[in-house]
């Protein structure tokens, strides 16, 4: 038990005994990620891990970071925090494995106004969830109150991921070629990127996020709020099954920035998209903000949140993998020799 406190700290608006009691509240949720390879609990100054490299000749590390964004500001408003924390899970570990790496532990940090225990100990069950549908162990993290730097009822959400691979397993984008096949994992919904234009479009401050709109057949916050989609472990049973070149995790940027950075100088990623499955929620985001077609393919995921380039040959057992473990995977495409600069062509 720790037997800690500071009177004039307390003045100052840090209340150090919140913190403490966030521990306790979050300890349960932490303890269900905890896989072979933990080494220390909850409170020390360090998270450790000891990971398995049995099999592996060159063990790689690989690690991950990024943030909730400002579609946390929706949980803030609708006072619904036990979902980013997937969220800021998914933005790392879905990165990770975009090298064929498997997350093997997670930290998290949050910043906020006021610490409040019981909305901290949500805002660590998403995480918690995030990490156990990745298979990836919570090893720590820290809360720090910024009292006269943030509101209040504010919080930022964020943390990191370490990954690993064996070296000859890394995927290797120049043994791309043209003839490949793309193939999409869809997408839960905007994931957790451009809700800047979001928040614009729907006048969130304003908006009545409890209206349900019969095209989506959910209130608009709910949908707003639906946790990205982690990818991690059918994508890690389809790099066993086939012979996959090159993974993009559709994010900030959408199509026209991340499917690029998987395909080689040379190459061209050939989208047809009339094959691409589209969530209403975009649609109704395109038709309210008056956004160009193209600025919604350069913005969001449109309905992929990851793609895959896979050799010909191993497509549709690829495909026929991630339904197995229960994705929506479809072919949209191939890869092209470039007849220019440009990497990715959305074809009509």
């Amino acid at each position: 038990m720790i037997n800690s406190h500071s009177a004039a700290y307390a003045a100052a608006g840090v209340n150090i005994e919140a913190g403490y009691e966030g521990v306790k509240l979050m300890k349960k949720h932490v303890e269900r990620t905890f896989i072979d390879g933990v080494v220390s609990d909850i409170g020390g100054f360090g998270g450790l891990f000891r990971p398995d490299i049995t099999g592996m000749t060159e063990p790689v590390l690989v690690s991950g970071t990024d943030g909730v964004g400002t579609k946390q500001r929706i949980a803030q408003i609708m006072g619904k925090h036990d979902t980013v924390g997937i969220d800021c899970v998914a933005m790392c570990v879905n990165d990770v494995i975009c090298v064929g790496a498997k997350p093997i532990f997670f930290l998290d940090y949050i910043a906020i106004g006021k610490n409040d225990p019981v909305k901290v100990a949500e805002l660590v069950s998403g995480v918690a969830e995030g990490c156990v549908q990745s298979g990836c162990a919570l090893i720590g993290g820290e809360t720090a109150e910024h009292p006269g730097t943030m509101a209040a009822d504010d919080y930022d959400l964020a943390g990191f991921t370490v990954g690993i691979v064996d070296k000859k397993d890394i995927i290797d984008k120049n043994r791309m070629k043209p003839g490949d096949v793309i193939v999409a994992l869809a997408s839960s919904g905007i994931h957790s990127n451009g809700y800047s234009l979001v928040r614009k479009v729907f006048d969130i401050e304003n908006a009545d996020l409890e209206k349900y709109y019969d095209e989506l057949g959910a209130k608009l916050g709910e949908t707003l709020l639906t946790p990205t989609r982690i990818y991690v472990k059918p994508v890690l049973k389809a790099l066993a099954a086939s012979d996959i070149h090159g993974i993009s995790h559709i994010t900030g940027g959408g199509f026209y920035e991340n499917i690029p950075r998987s395909v080689p100088d040379g190459l061209c990623a050939s989208v047809e998209k009339s094959k691409i499955v589209v969530p209403p929620v975009f649609s109704l985001l395109q038709r309210e903000g008056g956004i160009d077609e193209r600025d919604m393919f350069n913005t969001y995921n449109m309905g992929v949140g990851m793609s895959i380039i896979v050799s010909q040959e191993t497509a549709d057992e690829c495909v026929r993998t991630l339904k197995a473990e229960g994705e929506n995977a479809y072919i949209i495409g191939e890869i092209t020799a470039a007849a220019d600069d440009n990497k990715i062509i959305i074809r009509d």
